[in-house]
């Protein structure tokens, strides 16, 4: 969470799950990066987040080695700052101090040099000729041994409440939802507070990062969120990153009748729900207010030019007609786009027909022509008995940004709306 409501977040948590059970608060800095009108506002730029973390009771799972970095190249040369044919180490006395106590056991003589005290070699004769053959064993100019220590022997350093090693989401994994989080960052929770075969509830799962790192990682995992369109969006993430796994969807319209009650309640939701029916973005981020006749927007390429636009115009209503056709066949040309998609809740008309055939044919560079103004009807997609025609050779990767696409697959249980 962020500053803003942190404090108010703190207060819930004590009271759910009891203050003597906060563990932490965690600071992560989701940016490096410094915006230049940092001081615009007389104040200072928020590069970070707060995550909290709490238990249930003393007895909880905390995986201490999950919460670990890498060194960086510079922390590397600092830390490792010899040199020999295997690499950079540091050296480390191989021998104990004398406040360890006397170990006979450990007093043994190794290439004509014995323990110099009655604490003894830190390892045994076994060991250290194990050591040795690895090219882990040095001597200094003076003839005393030191053990070498290199970056592989380490994973890394354990972490304080403070990460600055997971940068915000970007680029490829950048998937168009505003909160979204990096899949490394739920992936480092997940690993340190669960194990394999663990289940991971995310009861706000927005574009499901958190389901998408419980199921890379071998959890079982459950996911909630009010909206259909989070849901949507990760069915499509799952569906791609896990082409193999399945799962169930709860609370999304499954036939007509779920349809008609979904556009009795929420007219919005209803219209982001039918959009994801033909992978269309709802207009202006489901933003909600005047549409000026654009509810969702599909776009796609046939050729080299560029991406070209589909408008998307949903009626959840019992009265549909021609006029609203007309409506969608205006804004497809005031919007210069090259499709208009009617989608609507009850079956055309014949006025409403006519009205989409005469707007004609958009010929793409295939060759073929497809209907510029396509009536489809939400119980056709429900069934499977329709889709969109048109042509995509970025199979849908300019309207939703596509996740990558795991190793891991499997069968999983209910994702719940």
């Amino acid at each position: 969470c962020d500053p803003t409501a942190s404090h108010y977040l703190r207060i819930v948590l004590d009271a759910v799950f009891g203050v003597g059970n906060f563990r932490n608060e965690i600071v992560w800095q989701r940016t490096k990066s410094i915006k230049s009108s940092q001081f615009a506002d007389r104040k200072l730029s928020v590069n970070s987040d707060s995550i909290f973390l709490y238990t249930k009771t003393d007895h909880y799972i905390f995986n201490s080695e999950a919460i670990k970095t890498k060194f960086t190249d510079e922390e590397i040369e600092k830390r490792y700052p010899f040199i020999d044919e295997q690499g950079r180490f540091t050296k480390s006395p191989i021998f104990r101090s004398m406040s360890m106590g006397a170990r006979p056991n450990l007093c043994y003589e190794y290439k004509g040099f014995k323990s110099p005290t009655v604490a003894g070699w830190k390892v045994s004769l076994p060991k250290l000729i194990k050591i040795d053959q690895q090219g882990d064993l040095g001597w200094s100019s003076s003839g005393v041994p030191f053990r070498k220590y290199r970056p592989e022997h380490t994973q890394g350093f354990k972490l304080t409440n403070i990460w600055t090693d997971i940068e915000m989401t970007g680029g490829t994994e950048r998937l168009g939802y505003p909160t979204q989080k990096p899949l490394a960052l739920l992936e480092r929770i997940i690993q340190a507070s669960s194990n394999p075969a663990d289940v991971v509830l995310d009861p706000f799962c927005g574009c499901g990062t958190a389901v998408h790192a419980a199921q890379k990682l071998g959890r079982a995992w459950l996911g909630i969120d009010i909206t259909h369109l989070a849901i949507s969006l990760i069915e499509k993430r799952m569906a791609t990153a896990f082409p193999d796994l399945t799962f169930e969807v709860h609370g999304t319209p499954k036939d007509l009748a779920g349809a008609q009650d979904l556009a009795r309640r929420s007219k919005y939701e209803f219209q982001w729900w039918a959009c994801a029916l033909v992978n269309a973005q709802p207009y202006h981020g489901k933003k909600k207010g005047a549409d000026s006749g654009i509810d969702g927007l599909i776009y796609f390429q046939d050729d080299s030019t560029g991406a070209k636009k589909i408008i998307v115009s949903v009626k959840g209503g019992e009265n549909v007609t021609r006029t609203m056709v007309a409506d969608l066949k205006n804004t497809v040309e005031r919007e210069q786009a090259q499709l208009g998609l009617f989608i609507t809740l009850t079956p055309a008309t014949k006025p409403m027909q006519t009205e989409a055939v005469s707007a004609g044919f958009y010929t793409s560079a295939n060759g073929k022509a497809y209907a510029k103004i396509q009536i489809l009807t939400v119980e056709d997609l429900l069934l499977g008995l329709a889709r969109p025609q048109y042509p995509d050779l970025a199979q849908g990767g300019l309207t939703f940004k596509r996740a990558k696409r795991e190793k891991s697959n499997g069968q999983q249980s209910d994702l719940i709306l």
